[in-house]
């Protein structure tokens, strides 16, 4: 029943942000704005966990709205959801980021310079909602071989290209690819209903 719930609710939310974003593709900047507000801490947890550095990924958050701005138009609902389609925007940016090696000069800032984490505080609700998509998705990757997981979270969260993920487990090429392709297939079908799939 709970699920069930949780899926209606998700689909709202999904039509809203898909709202959002075609208002964005006519130039209306308050649309950016309640957009950014609406997805901005999923987003920006997404870019930090691939770049590990909160200044960075700061800064890929500005570039990843910067590109949604620039590129709603081409949003198109019937590919994924638009929290998706943004999440993609976001870990190319990170990974972008992270493989310039741009980081590497910025690490050696002193630690004083790090402040606390954004304090845009997530209602009670928000972060209830947040909490349970968490939950449903770490029991959609405990759902993953070992071996399927760890091929995903190496090609999503470190970036990693299939050749790259081969040599650095020192596993054959295609055997790296098949058991994405199997993860991925298990993963979609485990999160159809978070995602508003059937």
């Amino acid at each position: 029943m709970q699920l069930a719930i949780d899926t209606v609710e998700a689909s709202e939310r999904d039509q809203d942000l898909i709202s959002l974003v075609e208002r964005v593709a006519t130039g209306d900047q308050s649309a950016l704005a309640a957009l950014y507000d609406a997805t901005n801490r999923l987003i920006y947890s997404l870019v930090l966990r691939v770049l590990g550095d909160m200044s960075s990924a700061e800064e890929v958050l500005i570039d990843v709205y910067t590109q949604v701005w620039r590129q709603a138009a081409s949003y198109d609902a019937n590919r994924g959801a638009p929290l998706a389609w943004m999440a993609t925007i976001a870990r190319s940016r990170a990974i972008d980021r992270l493989r310039s090696g741009w980081q590497d000069q910025h690490r050696k800032e002193s630690l004083d310079v790090l402040g606390d984490a954004p304090a845009n505080a997530a209602s009670p609700e928000e972060s209830a909602v947040a909490s349970e998509r968490q939950r449903f998705v770490r029991e959609a990757l405990n759902l993953l071989t070992p071996e399927q997981r760890q091929v995903i979270e190496l090609a999503y969260y470190s970036g990693l290209s299939h050749s790259e993920i081969a040599e650095k487990l020192n596993q054959p090429l295609g055997t790296v690819k098949t058991r994405t392709r199997l993860g991925m297939m298990k993963l979609r079908e485990a999160l159809a209903p978070l995602l508003g799939e059937s």
